[in-house]
């Protein structure tokens, strides 16, 4: 009888090694997304900032500032969604695309506003 049970039992130690495994492995890609994330929301607020600042260098002419902040945007690897001048202070939304690895592609999305108060 104990060698009838203990014959039942063979091989669940290695089924439940695959399961752990899959589950260590998943929560990893789950992981490396959450950093990808967290990373291109840093890029992108890094751009916005840097393209708030340029345009606002060239506040006077609201086209040349505009112009200004897609030029730094581009130079971050960041897309210039859009830009206002109003008063001397500029305006701007930035997109950064970012991969990941199980949820397909998106992007991170992040707004800054440089020129006097």
């Amino acid at each position: 009888m104990l060698r009838e049970a203990a014959a039942r039992e063979d091989g669940v130690a290695t089924v439940l090694a695959a399961v752990m495994i899959a589950a260590i492995v998943a929560v990893a890609v789950m992981v490396v997304d959450v950093g990808a994330a967290v990373s291109a929301r840093h890029r992108a607020q890094s751009a916005a900032d840097l393209a708030a600042l340029a345009g606002a260098a060239s506040a006077v002419d609201a086209e040349a500032a505009c112009a200004a902040a897609a030029r730094f945007a581009r130079a971050n690897s960041a897309d210039l969604a859009a830009c206002a001048v109003q008063e001397f202070a500029v305006t701007v939304r930035v997109r950064v695309p970012v991969s990941f690895a199980a949820f397909g592609s998106g992007e991170a999305v992040a707004f800054a506003r440089a020129g006097p108060r």
